[in-house]
C-alpha cells in the first residue's frame, strides 16, 4: 500500500511538474523577450471595460506583457476638450512609461488616436516605441454617424456652424471636426487638430514635430468598411478635397511638408499601413484577425 500510496504521489507531482512547466516557460519567454508595456488609450463613448478582448490577445500572444487600458474620460465624459484630455491622459501614463526602461507600445483606438498624438508631440521625454493607431480620424471627421446623434439638429454639411466655435470647440468632435468646404473656418478656429497638424500658425511646431518623431514606429490601421470615421482613409492620413474626393496621405500637403514627421517616417521605414476590410468600427480592438495582421508583431 505504501508503494501505491507513494507511485500516486509522484505521478501527481509529475502531473503538477507537466501542468508548471508551460506557464514558467511562458514568463521566462517574456523575461527574456522583454516585452514591453503596452497602454492602451480608448476612443469616443468607450471605457477600460471594451478593451477585454484585446488585453486577452495580448495576453495570450506576448505572456506576462503588462496591459494598461487608461480608465479615464470613459463614456460621456470622452466629449470633453481635447487638450484636457491630452493632459489627463499623459498624467496617467507618464508614471508608466519612468518605470519602463525599454519604453512602451501605445495602441490607441478611435478618438484615442488623437489623443495619443497630442501626447507624444507635448511630451519630450517619452518612450513610446511603437504608436498604433486603431481606426482614428488622424486627418480629421466629415460625416454622418450614430456617434453624432450628440448634435440632433446637426448634419455634416451645416455642423461647422456650431463646430467652429468657441462654444463648439469644447466639445472634443468639434476639436477634429475638418469640414472641406470651409477649410478657412476649420483653419482659424480648430483648437485642436489645425495646430497638431500645423496647419495654423504654432510657435512649437518644431519642438512638437522633434518630439513626436521619438516614436519608433507607427502603425495607422484602418478599412473600408469601418462605418464610423469618414472617409475611412482619415485613419491613414488621407482625407476629402472640397470636391469630396479622398486624397491620399502621400498627397496631403501634411506630408508633402513633412510638418509633423510624416515624411521623414516613411523615409526612415517606419510608417505601417495596415488595411483590413470587413470590420466596422466597434469591432476593431475586439478582431483577433486584426490583432494577429496588424498589432500583433509590432509589441515586441
Amino acid at each position: 500500500m505504501k508503494g501505491s500510496h507513494f507511485a500516486r504521489t509522484r505521478r501527481r507531482s509529475s502531473e503538477a511538474t507537466v501542468m508548471l512547466c508551460p506557464l514558467l516557460g511562458a514568463c521566462l519567454w517574456a523575461a527574456v523577450l522583454g516585452y514591453k508595456p503596452v497602454v492602451v488609450v480608448h476612443g469616443l463613448f468607450d471605457s477600460s471595460e471594451d478593451f477585454i478582448n484585446l488585453k486577452r490577445f495580448i495576453n495570450q500572444s506576448h505572456p506576462g506583457t503588462n496591459v494598461t487600458v487608461i480608465d479615464l474620460f470613459d463614456r460621456s465624459s470622452s466629449l470633453q476638450p481635447m487638450w484636457k484630455q491630452v493632459e489627463g491622459f499623459k498624467a496617467a501614463i507618464y508614471p508608466i512609461m519612468q518605470n519602463a526602461a525599454d519604453g512602451v507600445n501605445l495602441i490607441c483606438y478611435s478618438q484615442g488616436g488623437l489623443v495619443c498624438r497630442g501626447i507624444l508631440s507635448t511630451l519630450s521625454d517619452h518612450n513610446v516605441h511603437s504608436f498604433i493607431s486603431l481606426s482614428a480620424p488622424q486627418a480629421g471627421q466629415y460625416g454622418d454617424t450614430d456617434y453624432f446623434k450628440v448634435f440632433p439638429q446637426f448634419v455634416k454639411s451645416n455642423l461647422y456652424h456650431f463646430c467652429y466655435t468657441g462654444v463648439g470647440q469644447l466639445i472634443s468632435i468639434c476639436n477634429y471636426w475638418n469640414d472641406p468646404h470651409h477649410r478657412d473656418l476649420y483653419l482659424n478656429n480648430s483648437e485642436y487638430l489645425a495646430l497638431l497638424n500645423s496647419e495654423r500658425p504654432n510657435p512649437n511646431s518644431t519642438e512638437w514635430k522633434k518630439n513626436f518623431l521619438k516614436i519608433q514606429k507607427l502603425v495607422l490601421i484602418g478599412g473600408p468598411d469601418d462605418g464610423v470615421i469618414t472617409p475611412w482613409q482619415s485613419s491613414q492620413f488621407g482625407f476629402y478635397d472640397d470636391n469630396e474626393t479622398v486624397v491620399e496621405m502621400q498627397h496631403q500637403d501634411l506630408y508633402l511638408k513633412d510638418v509633423f514627421g510624416l515624411k521623414t517616417l516613411v523615409a526612415r521605414g517606419d510608417l505601417i499601413f495596415c488595411s483590413v476590410p470587413g470590420v466596422e468600427h466597434v469591432w476593431w480592438h475586439s478582431n483577433e484577425t486584426v490583432f494577429h495582421t496588424c498589432i500583433e508583431k509590432w509589441l515586441l
